[in-house]
C-alpha cells in the first residue's frame, strides 16, 4: 500500500528556463534521505501545464532513472484530452512508474458521464495501478464521490483518490461509499490529519518540498496511533502551509527552496512569474520563523 507523505515534486529549471536535470536529481536525493516516502513527477507543483510533451516524458524518465528502486514513483499524466491522457499514461508505464496520478480533464468541463468515460477509457487501456486526482479550483470540474465510487467498483487499477477539493465533507462522503481498501491522499497540506481520521493513507503534499521530514512525520504519526502528535504538527504546520498558497503554487515554494539553497534558480515559465516584492518580504518572514532561512 503507498502511503505516507508523497512529495509534489517542483521542476527546476536552469535560467533560461530549460530543465536543470541537475537540479531534478539533487531534489530526489535530498527527498529519499529526509523520509519522503514516494515522489511524484510533473503533476500541478512540477509545472506540468508548461512542459512540452517531450519534456513531460523526459522528465519522468529522469525521476524514475534517479529513484532507481528506492521509493515509488508516480508519474502526473493527466490531460483534457483522453487519447493524449492515455499516451502519457502508457509512457509512464512502459518506463517504470509505480503509478500513474491522472487529473480530472481542465477547461472543457465534461459532465459526471463524460469524467466517468474518460477514466474508464484510460484504465481499460493500460494496465498501471492509476491515482484519480481531484482538484477543480484547477480544473473547473469537481467530480463526485458516487462517480468515484463507480470508476472504483468497475476498474480494478482506479485504487484511489487525490482529494483536493478542500472539502472533508466530500471526503467522508466517498470513504463512506467505498471500501476499506480504496485509498485516500489529501491533495490540501492543512487538513491533511483531519483526512488521515477519515481513513485517508497519506498526503501528496506541496508542503513535503520544503519540509520533507516534518510532512512524514505528520502523517506516520498518525498512521502509527500517534494521534496528538499528528495533530501537534499539523497545526504547528498551519502558518507555513497557509503562506505556501499565498501566490499561485508553485511560486512559495519554489521560491523557499531557492532561498533555502536547494535550487540554483526559482525561475518559472511564464505565465507563471516571481512573487510580488510586498509578498516576498512577509513571506521570508514566515521561512525565518520555521528557520528555514536565516
Amino acid at each position: 500500500m503507498l502511503k505516507g507523505s508523497i512529495v509534489a515534486l517542483i521542476t527546476p529549471f536552469n535560467d533560461d528556463l530549460t530543465i536543470d536535470t541537475e537540479g531534478v536529481k539533487e531534489l530526489v536525493n535530498w527527498h529519499i534521505d529526509n523520509a519522503t516516502d514516494a515522489i511524484l513527477v510533473c503533476g500541478t507543483t512540477g509545472e506540468s501545464a508548461t512542459l512540452t510533451h517531450q519534456e513531460h516524458r523526459e522528465l519522468i524518465k529522469l525521476v524514475i532513472n534517479e529513484v532507481n528502486g528506492r521509493v515509488p514513483v508516480i508519474a502526473g499524466c493527466g490531460s483534457n484530452s483522453t487519447q493524449e491522457a492515455i499516451g502519457l499514461v502508457q509512457y509512464a508505464k512502459d518506463t517504470g512508474a509505480d503509478y500513474a496520478l491522472v487529473i480530472t480533464p481542465y477547461y472543457n468541463k465534461p459532465t459526471q458521464s463524460g469524467l466517468y468515460k474518460h477514466f474508464k477509457f484510460i484504465a481499460d487501456n493500460v494496465d498501471i495501478p492509476i491515482i484519480l486526482y481531484n482538484v477543480p479550483g484547477r480544473t473547473g470540474v469537481n467530480i463526485l464521490p458516487e462517480t468515484v465510487a463507480k470508476l472504483y467498483k468497475d476498474c480494478t487499477n482506479i485504487i484511489g483518490i487525490k482529494e483536493a477539493s478542500g472539502s472533508v465533507d466530500q471526503a467522508a462522503n466517498l470513504m463512506s461509499i467505498v471500501d476499506d481498501n480504496f485509498l485516500l491522499y489529501s491533495g490540501c497540506d492543512e487538513i491533511v490529519t483531519p483526512i488521515l481520521s477519515l481513513g485517508g493513507v497519506g498526503v501528496i503534499s506541496v508542503l513535503a518540498n520544503i519540509m520533507p521530514k516534518a510532512t512524514h512525520d505528520m502523517v506516520f504519526s498518525y498512521l502509527e496511533g500517534q494521534v496528538s502528535q499528528s495533530k501537534k504538527i499539523q497545526l504547528e504546520l498551519y502558518k507555513l502551509i497557509k503562506y505556501l498558497f499565498v501566490e499561485t503554487n508553485p511560486i512559495p515554494a519554489k521560491t523557499a527552496l531557492g532561498l533555502m539553497k536547494k535550487i540554483k534558480s526559482s525561475s518559472m515559465r511564464l505565465p507563471l512569474c516571481e512573487m510580488s516584492s510586498e509578498g516576498l518580504d512577509k513571506f521570508k518572514a514566515v521561512l525565518q520563523e520555521y528557520k528555514l532561512i536565516k
